[in-house]
């Protein structure tokens, strides 16, 4: 649907807000994906994959498993439909980044927001902003875990509480660090399940045996209170031991939050006194 680009992607599929109903929704469309997107997904995909029996946690692996979505670009109603048995999750199309109370409310109803378009083939190794490989290879898998999807759930209604007392950028740490950027420790190993380290070979390597990254024992005041960059590979991480560990935090979170708004926050790679180290297994 639309007319295309020089580079063969419909501008319906990248960014066309226009399009969006009020709660930034809009159809997947999967008749407007060419062939061309296909193959790029199908490139990233098996990229991706290949490092994952080594570096993904063991939920993820299963998750993306039960999805089924090597072949393509992924049919959202379809996805949605598994989500929903494993979770109590769906999918909703969105042409892009949304606004904070759009995006509070789809998680606390239980809706993924998932960008409708993918990147280019020039763009298979970094981009500007989240595509469908990203949002769905990178989010989705993890929402097929139970205390990870409760966790989201959480997060949701979090937002509200938020943005009534300006503490969003404390709410946003936490989702970047344990969301994006989360490792787990399963039998000794560490493993990565956020989403900006499996949708990316550089940082999901960097994450889990790179020799330079602070890896830290979750603590979640020390996470309300982290910085971190959002145009490098992560100087610091968080591991948590299971998802339920992070489910069980989250009910912490919203008394916790007018103090992380007005506490010196800590610079990306910042060292503190209590923080507790990981180690790399050696092998």
């Amino acid at each position: 649907m639309g007319t295309s680009t020089a580079e063969g992607l419909p501008r319906t599929l990248r960014g066309n807000y226009a399009a969006a109903r009020p709660d930034y929704t809009l159809p997947q469309e999967m008749a407007d994906y060419a062939e061309a997107d296909h193959a790029t997904w199908r490139t990233l995909y098996a990229r991706q994959s290949a490092l994952l029996p080594r570096h993904a946690a063991r939920a993820f692996r299963e998750g993306l498993a039960r999805l089924d979505c090597a072949g393509g670009v992924p049919d959202f109603a379809r996805a949605s439909t598994r989500l929903r048995e494993a979770t109590g999750w769906s999918l909703v199309a969105v042409p892009g980044l949304i606004p904070d109370g759009a995006f509070f409310g789809h998680l606390a109803a239980r809706r993924f927001p998932v960008t409708n378009w993918i990147r280019r083939p020039a763009e298979l190794d970094y981009i500007v902003e989240p595509d469908v490989f990203h949002d769905f290879f990178g989010h989705v898998p993890a929402l097929m875990q139970p205390d990870f999807a409760r966790f989201m759930e959480a997060y949701g209604r979090m937002g509200e509480r938020a943005l009534a007392i300006g503490a969003l950028r404390p709410l946003a740490r936490l989702y970047w660090f344990m969301v994006e950027f989360g490792l787990l420790c399963e039998d000794g190993e560490i493993r990565a399940y956020g989403a900006g380290i499996m949708s990316s070979r550089a940082e999901l390597l960097h994450a889990t045996i790179g020799e330079k990254p602070r890896r830290l024992r979750f603590d979640l005041w020390r996470v309300l209170r982290s910085e971190y960059f959002i145009d490098d590979l992560q100087p610091t991480y968080f591991v948590l031991d299971d998802h339920a560990e992070l489910f069980a935090a989250a009910g912490r979170v919203p008394a916790m939050l007018e103090a992380a708004r007005d506490a010196e926050p800590i610079p990306p790679g910042g060292a503190e006194p209590a923080d507790v180290e990981v180690p790399l297994r050696e092998h």
